[in-house]
């Protein structure tokens, strides 16, 4: 991809680290309407469909809510788009909410690193049985050699019918995780889609195909190739949240360090 130096002179790199659920703006790279070029934008994390019609439903939509009979309605997380999913549901009964961005609105998600929590099950020292509650260690994950990289992402324009405002929105598409990211985020054992430049401009750029697509969004980063490392568990708050920190090997325990995925 020939945008190596435009995107070197964006200037997203302050930013310390981006939480999720606090649906800020992210730098993404959006194609233009020729599909020559590519503006970098900001874009709110958190894809949201049409229909809602102001904040108040994005609230609802995002974090739940309890209706006039007062039964609880879960909330939807859309900050990441599952790649076996963008064209149809988990359960494979209707189209996905993703399918028309997936097909018409591609973008990539600027990032320097992102953070995903390792799940350890600490040993009772009376039954010598793991318990069963976890404590989480956060990690920080980075390319090796690279000072930014891709992920794949889904944009989609939301308006609020209250105000006017237009707001461009997207998730994350992410897939199965590498030998890596299988120790690391060991819980649901995914990670984002981050992409080389050669995929990256085929999933900005080209007319792609449903297969082509999914075959793009499910790519596994090789493991050989990205570096983890522990941090604090107040990271969020720090001023250097990237910062290596050590466990004791008996709460943290080492992984190997070589990988074939």
């Amino acid at each position: 991809m020939r945008m190596q130096q435009p995107v070197a002179k964006y200037d997203f790199l302050n930013v310390k680290l981006h939480d999720g659920f606090s649906y800020g703006n992210v730098a993404v790279l959006k194609p233009d309407a020729a599909k020559d070029n590519f503006d970098i934008v900001q874009m709110e994390w958190g894809f949201l469909p049409e229909y809602l019609r102001d904040r108040e439903a994005v609230e609802r939509f995002r974090k739940g809510y309890k209706d006039n009979k007062g039964m609880w309605h879960q909330g939807y997380t859309t900050l990441n788009a599952k790649a076996e999913n963008l064209f149809i549901n988990e359960e494979g009964t209707k189209k996905s909410m993703y399918a028309d961005a997936a097909r018409e609105r591609r973008c990539l998600v600027l990032s320097t690193g992102f953070f995903e929590w390792r799940h350890i099950f600490p040993i009772n020292k009376r039954t010598g049985q793991p318990v069963k509650t976890s404590v989480k260690y956060p990690h920080y994950i980075t390319l090796k050699d690279q000072e930014y990289f891709y992920f794949a992402g889904v944009w989609q324009n939301w308006a609020d019918k209250t105000t006017g405002e237009i707001v461009p929105t997207l998730a994350i598409v992410t897939a199965p995780a590498n030998g890596l990211m299988t120790i690391i985020h060991n819980s649901k054992k995914r990670m984002p889609t981050i992409l080389n430049d050669d995929l990256a401009y085929r999933w900005m750029m080209e007319d792609l195909t449903d297969d082509e697509i999914t075959a793009i969004a499910m790519t596994q980063y090789p493991s050989m190739l990205m570096e983890a490392c522990p941090i604090d568990k107040d990271f969020k708050t720090s001023d250097e949240p990237t910062t290596p920190f050590s466990y004791p090997e008996q709460d943290l325990p080492a992984y190997e360090t070589a990988f074939d995925i």
